[in-house]
C-alpha cells in the first residue's frame, strides 16, 4: 500500500490551522519580532490586518500584521510598501515568524 504525501505545510503553532506552504518560501533568514523569520510569497488562512507604517531594521515600511483566520494568532506581518528601492521585492509578501509556526508533512 502506497502512501499518500501531501506538499509540505507550515501550520500556526497554536491552533495548526495551515497558513503556507513550503513551496513559497522565499527566504529563512529574516528577522522578526521575537526572532527568526521566514519570508513567503503567499500565506493562506490568515486575517491581514490593518496598514501602519513600521521602522524596521531595513528600513521604512508600510506593513499590516498578519494573524490565523482560526484563532487569531498574530503570526508575522505583510510587507505593503517599501520606501527603499532595494526594499521593493518584499511588497506583496509575508514574514512569518519562525516561532509562531510548525512544519507539517516533513
Amino acid at each position: 500500500m502506497t502512501e499518500i504525501v501531501g506538499p509540505r505545510l507550515y501550520s500556526c503553532c497554536n491552533c495548526r490551522n495551515q497558513v503556507a506552504l513550503h513551496d513559497d518560501v522565499i527566504s529563512k533568514s529574516f528577522q522578526g519580532r521575537n526572532g527568526r523569520a521566514f519570508l513567503f510569497s503567499h500565506a493562506m488562512n490568515v486575517i491581514v490586518g490593518p496598514k501602519e507604517d513600521r521602522q524596521l531594521m531595513t528600513g521604512l515600511h508600510t506593513v499590516a500584521d498578519v494573524y490565523c483566520r482560526d484563532c487569531r494568532e498574530v503570526l508575522g506581518w505583510k510587507y505593503e510598501r517599501a520606501y527603499e528601492e532595494t526594499q521593493k521585492y518584499k511588497e506583496g509578501k509575508f514574514i512569518l515568524e519562525k516561532s509562531k509556526i510548525v512544519k507539517e508533512n516533513w
